[in-house]
């Protein structure tokens, strides 16, 4: 790292997941001079380990002194990561994460390090469950940093898809879908895994395929268990299926189509004229846009790392 771009660096953002470590070094007025990451999530560390996985990354980008704000959201802030920031209850408005920041201890007297929490939610009367989110919060804090005052429907597509309600910046419900870990465990532990393969909905036939998966399963999610055996019967019998990959790969775009599909089935009576706002990469924000296309609903894509690093700058601000 060069010494003008050392000179140049206010504050670190860090995406800490399960799995991975994100990490981006930002001037004051948020452009990111410098990025790195590694495979050190969570699952992978003690709690003693976290500095030294962070300083493997950003020990470089560092001044020889003074103090540099370093900023977490994620993981590293659960009960099991670096020291846990606990959950604040919604309703919670999303410019004061900040307050439930908790500072992990640090040996190097250059880190200044600041773990942002989480959000949970007690099942009520009105019909909300339990349900915690850790790291989204975040995503939807920098909605809400280039958006003040949104209001509005969220989707944050993942493993573990959140919906989040958000009125005039504040989170008031919000609910998890298990779909990306259930296609996961259905294409590549069930007997499904004999006759499906994903090919992002490129091949001739499956953008079809998924909408018409997407159509079903939302209407009928009753019957969401017969129409995933359904896949496995058709690639045995249906004559009309291309042979070989090409036939794998439609029928698993009809899986992800079933599996989107009973998702959206869930929100469908909080989808309305306006767009829902998709929140993360573009590749499944564009599976999910095309699945609320098919059911008659509009969207628009908030690109996710920038709207991490707009949350973290929006906590940033409000210490």
């Amino acid at each position: 790292m060069s010494d003008a771009v050392r000179e140049r660096l206010a504050w670190i953002a860090v995406d800490w997941g399960s799995s991975h470590l994100r990490v981006w070094g930002l001037d004051e007025s948020g452009e990111v001079l410098v990025r790195g990451g590694s495979d050190k999530g969570m699952l992978g560390l003690r709690p003693e380990d976290y500095e030294t996985a962070l300083l493997e990354i950003v020990g470089d980008w560092l001044p020889a002194s003074g103090r540099v704000g370093v900023w977490v959201c994620g993981m590293a802030g659960a009960r099991q990561g670096w020291r846990e920031a606990a959950y604040l209850s919604v309703p919670t408005r999303l410019d004061e994460l900040a307050h439930g920041a908790v500072m992990p201890s640090v040996r190097d007297t250059r880190l200044d390090v600041r773990l942002l929490p989480g959000l949970c939610q007690y099942a009520d009367v009105t019909g909300c469950d339990f349900d915690v989110m850790r790291g989204e919060e975040t995503q939807l804090a920098g909605l809400v940093a280039r958006e003040p005052g949104f209001s509005g429907l969220v989707c944050l597509p993942g493993t573990h898809a959140k919906w989040a309600w958000l009125e005039r910046g504040e989170v008031k419900r919000f609910a998890t879908y298990l779909t990306g870990e259930l296609y996961g465990l259905l294409a590549g532990q069930s007997v499904l895994r004999h006759s499906v393969a994903d090919d992002g909905l490129t091949e001739p036939g499956c953008r079809e395929a998924f909408v018409a998966a997407v159509r079903e399963a939302s209407a009928r999610p009753g019957e969401f268990a017969r129409l995933l055996f359904g896949l496995r019967a058709a690639d045995l019998l249906d004559a009309s299926l291309p042979a070989g990959e090409a036939r794998q790969t439609r029928l698993g775009a009809r899986l992800s189509g079933l599996a989107i599909g009973l998702e959206l089935g869930g929100v469908r009576h909080d989808l309305s004229a306006s767009s829902v706002t998709l929140v993360g990469g573009e590749a499944l924000c564009e599976r999910y846009a095309l699945a609320l296309e098919a059911l008659g609903h509009a969207s628009r894509r908030v690109e996710g790392e920038a709207a991490v690093l707009a949350g973290l700058g929006l906590a940033r601000a409000g210490i």
